[in-house]
Formats: C-alpha cells, sequence, structure tokens
C-alpha cells in the first residue's frame, strides 16, 4: 500500500482512520481465528503469512518514502492517483450535525466505480480525521446503483478534516487510498497532540503501548489489552483480525492501515514498523469485545535518538 510508513504487520481495520469521540457500530466477528495478511495492497502493510481473504490483492515495487526517486507518494496525500478520483459531493458540513457523507470513485473515463474487490471483508474503508489528528472514524458506507457511497456520519467540532477512501477497484492488481478535504463549520478550537503516556484507558478496558518507532530502523510496537486488571485473552474477529491499526503521519496527515502478525485472541497484538522519516505519527487501534469495537489513540514521535510516546482515551463503536 501506498503511505509515509514501511510496516510490515499483522492480518486487518484510520481514512487521514482513525482519543476519539465518534462512533463506529457494533459488529459480530467470523468466529474464525484470523490470518495474517499476505500483501500490501491500497494503502495497507501486511505480513508474510496466508490469509485467502486477500487473495488478488500484491504489493507495490517499492514502499512509499520521502521524496527518493521512484518511490511511491504516501497513501492518502492525492485525491486522483491511477485514473482514479475521489469526488465528495458536497465537503462542507457542520460541525456536530448529522450529515449523509456522499462521495463517488470516478474511473478515467470520468463514470462512477460500481465494481470493488473486497478487502477485510468490505468493498471500501472511510477514514475520517481532523488536521489535528484529536479525533478518528472508521466508516463502512453503502453502495448505490449509480456509483455513489453514503455514509452517515458527524464531526464533532470545526475544523479541517481529511477523508481517506481505501478501496481496491475490481480487476485491479493492488489497491490504493485516495484523500479529499472536509470542511466542517463552527467554532474552532484545534487542539495540541495529547502529552506523553503509553496507557489508555477505554471504556473501562486499559490499552497498553510497547515498543519503538524510529526512522531507519525496525522495531516491535505491540498492544496489550485488559480489563479490570485482567488481561483480556477473547479478543474477537473484527474484519478478519483481532485488531486494526490506522497511522497518520502528523503534518500531512500520509495515511497507513496495518494489522496484526499474530494470531492469538489477546492480550497483546503486535506489529513490526519502520518509520521512513523523523516527526510525530498518531496511531489508532481499534480492537473488538464483547461484541463492541473499541478505538484507543496513542501518539509516537519518531526523532532518530528518543522515542516519545502519548497516549489518550477514546471509544468507537461500530
Amino acid at each position: 500500500m501506498n503511505t509515509a510508513l514501511r510496516i510490515t504487520a499483522f492480518t486487518a481495520g484510520l481514512a487521514a482512520a482513525f482519543g476519539l469521540a465518534l462512533g463506529v457500530g457494533n459488529a459480530t466477528g467470523s468466529g474464525t481465528s484470523p490470518q495474517p495478511a499476505t500483501a500490501r495492497h491500497g494503502g495497507h502493510d501486511t505480513g508474510n503469512s496466508g490469509n485467502a481473504g486477500n487473495a488478488g490483492h500484491t504489493g507495490h515495487a517499492e514502499e512509499a518514502g520521502d521524496g527518493a526517486a521512484g518511490e511511491h507518494l504516501p497513501g492518502g496525500l492525492q485525491i486522483s492517483e491511477r485514473g482514479y478520483t475521489l469526488s465528495v459531493e458536497n465537503p462542507f458540513v457542520t460541525a456536530g450535525s448529522p450529515t449523509d457523507l456522499r462521495f463517488r470513485i470516478l474511473g478515467a473515463d470520468g463514470r462512477p466505480v460500481t465494481s470493488y474487490q473486497q478487502q477485510h471483508e468490505k468493498d471500501l474503508h472511510l477514514i475520517v480525521a481532523p488536521r489535528d489528528l484529536s479525533t478518528y472514524q472508521h466508516l463502512h458506507p453503502t453502495l448505490g446503483a449509480d456509483g455513489t457511497w453514503s455514509a452517515p456520519t458527524a464531526v464533532p467540532a470545526a475544523g479541517e478534516y481529511r477523508v481517506f477512501a481505501d478501496f481496491t477497484p475490481a480487476g485491479a492488481a493492488e489497491g490504493l487510498t485516495l484523500g479529499a478535504d472536509l470542511h466542517a463549520a463552527g467554532d474552532l478550537r484545534p487542539a495540541p497532540l495529547p502529552q506523553i503516556g503509553r496507557t489508555v484507558t477505554v471504556d473501562g478496558y486499559t490499552v497498553t503501548l510497547g515498543g519503538d518507532l524510529a526512522p531507519g530502523r525496525s522495531g516491535r510496537l505491540t498492544l496489550s489489552v485488559s480489563k479490570d486488571g485482567r488481561p483480556v485473552t477473547d479478543l474477537q474477529p473484527y474484519l478478519g483480525a483481532y485488531g486494526h491499526l490506522v497511522a497518520l503521519r502528523a503534518g500531512d496527515l500520509a495515511y497507513l492501515h496495518v494489522h496484526p502478525d499474530t494470531t492469538a485472541p489477546g492480550p497483546e497484538i503486535g506489529f513490526t514498523t519502520t518509520a521512513p522519516s523523523a516527526g510525530s505519527y498518531r496511531l489508532f487501534l481499534d480492537f473488538k469485545h464483547q461484541d463492541t469495537v473499541r478505538t484507543a489513540a496513542f501518539t509516537l514521535t519518531a526523532d532518530g535518538a528518543t522515542i516519545a510516546a502519548t497516549g489518550d482515551t477514546g471509544v468507537h463503536q461500530h
């Protein structure tokens, strides 16, 4: 997948996904143990183990970087790529008010795309995030017969948002992620990234982040889930995996959707990562337990010498 981060990961979900204020809905799992994915696709980096759910998706020849010749641009930075264009019907909304976010994916001939390949149980994943990365929504819109996607939502505060469409057109060798701006009217009060911390409390669950993120070298990130002081060992599959991670780079909101590389249902969810540049990265982890999807948000700062991690609370119910 085109992305600013090289992250080799384990299978699933963000959008500039996924502290967190807006909900995403209740969903039931498949009842089977998820397996690591086989390829990088549509803005996703995945592991090397097999997964039939990801068949047909192949990786890019080169990872997205920061300007080196011949490298792909990070996912979500462009509204058009490879002949496809993300067209948002009305990019102006009112903060705090319910809205029906409608958009189309246009092909090179200008006509709406109506046929897609499923990735992680959905034809298209939609992520909505503000420029200050204070909130995150991972949505699954409905496709109309005319090629128009529709997703009921609401943005919590005024400001500039980024909408990410993560999809694979039917017959395409690999997926892609397109991004477009969304403008929310109201009293604008931008928020800084959260303060230092490696523990997040989400609806009674405690999520602890371990490991480092640094540019130019591979590192291991683990996110451990517990409730009432006890490790959670019966996480449920959500979109084919026990955990989904969306990473957005602060400043330009370069997008990455990654998946776990282990199949145990908790308490740890692990990712192998390499950051291509110094800077701050906002991470949003979706996990499912007791039939509810929740989201924990962290901020990692990679400066090549020291690693700082920040955490906050947030709940998303799909």
